[in-house]
């Protein structure tokens, strides 16, 4: 036996924290995603084009990227347990604006209130995440990655259930979700301190036995985080794809009904959800690297066939598209916290940071091409964005931090 193993401190994984986490996500993330759930609505109510939803989509996601980085930075020096439940109180007031809109231009201010409140709530509970993982990275970004996408995959079937037929103001009734999460998190804020130094200590005596994690060259971590974020942007711009215009889609291409496209949004959602969970408990046995690959080649050949295909089997490779695409999202951003492991929160506020930034930016792109050359074709040539992921070939090797083993590879040195 080694005897580094056996002096390393094993970290408590705290599973009722990571369960909280996991649920203020699906409430976070279940509020905000009812934005594009009610875009059929006020597409007809206020007259807008591809274009003007896009903006939208981009108004949200640009105020819930831009602070991201920032928070996560100034909080990796001064954690702020609080921030979570402070986040959630800019949420509230743009979902009640929301609500009460009456103009375009109040629509863009309430979603910027919205991605405001996810700004700040992210990087702090990715932080917590972390540090409530034990030795089990993994499923702990499994956990908190999928409230989120259940949060997500709610929204449109609560939008149609209770949105769609009561209108544009029922989205006031889901502040009592705003405040409930504030409860949540001022909860588990609580034990922030006790966790933090557990996990820290436990990788101090980790790092003892099997070397600094700050061996990873400048160059190393660059590319890296580079080729990560590329990564995740071809991910997310497939799935802004469905997001933010799915429904009129399948509205556009086979006539269904509104309740009938918010049910399909649904299913795509669930789907992500279980390939959220599956890929971070799959990844923790067989690495991140793989999974990586298995989320690349796996949804290609039927990102092809999408476009080619009537109401039925749309609905099958929707499920299995996303199922296997969402499952590298726990390991991407597991993979980028091995390489800058002192900064938990900037790499947390960069990547959810990003994926806000980015989805927006191909939304509005995205929306742009609709309006010339129709949804369809939109579809079409989204089908081949997985191709981006190629570049994997080009991901630095590195050394899982786990407390117990290291996954296969080799450690980047200066």
């Amino acid at each position: 036996m080694n005897p580094a193993s056996t002096s390393t401190v094993q970290p408590k994984a705290y599973i009722t924290v990571l369960l909280v986490l996991g649920s203020t996500h699906l409430l976070n993330d279940l509020i905000q995603s009812l934005i594009p759930a009610i875009y059929p609505i006020i597409k007809d109510k206020y007259a807008l084009d591809f274009v003007q939803i896009g903006v939208i989509t981009l108004t949200f996601q640009i105020a819930g990227s831009l602070l991201q980085p920032l928070v996560g930075h100034y909080t990796d020096q001064r954690p702020m347990p609080y921030a979570t439940a402070i986040g959630m109180i800019f949420t509230l007031v743009g979902l009640l604006s929301l609500a009460f809109s009456t103009s375009y231009s109040a629509i863009l201010i309430s979603v910027a209130f919205i991605g405001i409140g996810s700004s700040i709530y992210h990087p702090e509970a990715t932080r917590m995440a972390r540090y409530a993982s034990g030795n089990q990275q993994g499923l702990a970004q499994g956990i908190f990655q999928v409230g989120g996408q259940i949060g997500g995959a709610l929204s449109p079937l609560l939008a149609a259930l209770i949105i769609v037929p009561r209108g544009q103001t029922t989205l006031s009734w889901f502040g009592v979700l705003a405040v409930f999460a504030m409860v949540l998190m001022i909860g588990i804020a609580r034990q922030h301190t006790t966790i933090r130094v557990q996990f820290l200590a436990a990788m101090s005596s980790h790092s003892g036995a099997f070397g600094s994690h700050a061996s990873h060259s400048r160059a190393a971590v660059r590319l890296g985080l580079g080729i990560l974020s590329l990564l995740m942007f071809s991910k997310l711009a497939y799935v802004e794809s469905f997001r933010s215009f799915y429904t009129l889609y399948l509205i556009d291409r086979f006539d269904v009904s509104i309740a009938a496209s918010q049910l399909m949004l649904f299913i795509f959602f669930a789907s992500s959800a279980a390939g959220v969970l599956l890929g971070g408990i799959v990844g923790d046995k067989i690495g991140r690297y793989n999974i990586i690959w298995i989320s690349i080649l796996g949804p290609l050949p039927l990102t092809l066939l999408l476009p080619h295909v009537d109401f039925f089997w749309t609905g099958v490779l929707t499920v299995l598209i996303n199922l296997i695409m969402a499952s590298a999202f726990a390991s991407i951003m597991i993979y980028a916290m091995e390489l800058v492991s002192h900064r938990i929160g900037l790499v947390g506020g960069l990547f959810y940071g990003l994926s806000f930034g980015m989805g927006g930016i191909a939304a509005a792109i995205l929306g742009e091409m609709a309006d010339r050359i129709g949804i369809e074709k939109v579809y079409e040539l989204c089908s081949f964005l997985p191709l981006v992921g190629l570049l994997t070939l080009f991901l630095p090797r590195i050394m899982d931090s786990g407390p117990r083993h290291p996954q296969k590879g080799h450690r980047l040195k200066i």
